[in-house]
């Protein structure tokens, strides 16, 4: 079954009547990552152990008959300039390649209490500088429908990642359009919600409005 095709209200439906199980979704969307990620780049680090650990919680919380949130369970990337506790936050810098977050940003403490999956820190443009992921210090991402091409950015590892079904969602950051040109150019929906609807501590931000 290729669960890295479905929705996340599907998924969770799913999770919930218990067709599939968070650890079986999770291995899934892993399995999807060695088989794409050679080729297309999307992510700075993969955080196998951390996303596994996270779904045996989930299943466990099932299995008590506990209700789950939304998003639950859920496979997703991380855009590598939202600092993640104990994860290095690169943001794509030889500059902060070792620096390793002594705290979480508010978006991943809210999403990290409904026990988010979080499979990786997903490439972006060098400080989220840049409009088509060519410019990380580490490597370029690709457009997962033509590799010739560019993904678009700097959220580009984001939208390659959901793109090409190594997440089912993911977050990135937008000050002129850095969510919303890469998810036109990787036909994925991309939404920069209303400044000030979502915090900024703990993202890198480019600038500080």
């Amino acid at each position: 079954m290729k669960l890295y095709e479905k929705t996340a209200h599907e998924l969770h439906d799913m999770l919930v009547a218990k067709k599939i199980s968070a650890a079986e979704l999770t291995n899934n969307l892993l399995a999807r990552i060695d088989e794409k990620e050679s080729n297309i780049g999307a992510y700075l680090e993969i955080t196998r152990e951390i996303a596994l650990a996270t779904a045996e919680k989930v299943d466990a919380k099932i299995a008590r008959g506990e209700e789950i949130a939304p998003l639950e369970g859920i496979p997703c990337a991380i855009k590598d300039n939202i600092c993640t506790k104990g994860v290095k936050t690169t943001c794509a810098s030889k500059i902060l390649e070792n620096f390793v977050p002594p705290y979480d940003a508010t978006v991943m403490e809210k999403l990290n209490a409904q026990n988010l999956v979080m499979l990786g820190k997903a490439n972006l443009d060098e400080f989220a500088m840049g409009g088509s992921t060519e410019n990380s210090a580490y490597h370029p991402t690709k457009n997962p429908w033509d590799i010739q091409r560019v993904p678009g950015g700097s959220s580009g590892g984001s939208a390659a990642a959901v793109a090409s079904g190594e997440a089912i969602f993911a977050l990135g950051s937008d000050t002129g359009g850095s969510i919303r040109q890469p998810a036109s150019f990787c036909g994925v929906v991309g939404l920069k919600p209303t400044y000030g609807r979502v915090s900024r501590y703990g993202l890198v931000a480019y600038v500080v409005s």
